[in-house]
């Protein structure tokens, strides 16, 4: 879901921030590899998927002043 940040690893700091199996709605974070999003019941939204991204940049941007860059782009979001 997220770029590597240099000299780390996206998984370690969302892991580090304790942020596996953090869910809303349908949507949560992997907890097998915390740099990916699954929809284990196929239930989750787009806003779903959208606010576990918010949450999990937040939370590592608050925790340890990294920001999290998408890999993935969302049709219709500004570049």
């Amino acid at each position: 879901m997220f770029r590597n940040p240099p000299d780390d690893h996206a998984a370690r700091l969302i892991e580090a921030a304790g942020l596996k199996g953090l869910q809303v709605g349908g949507a949560r974070v992997s907890e097998k590899h915390a740099n990916f999003i699954v929809n284990p019941e196929r239930l989750a939204t787009a806003g779903d998927i959208e606010t576990v991204i918010e949450r999990v940049q937040a939370a590592v941007r608050g925790k340890f002043g990294v920001e999290l860059v998408r890999e993935v782009r969302i049709v219709g979001e500004k570049p």
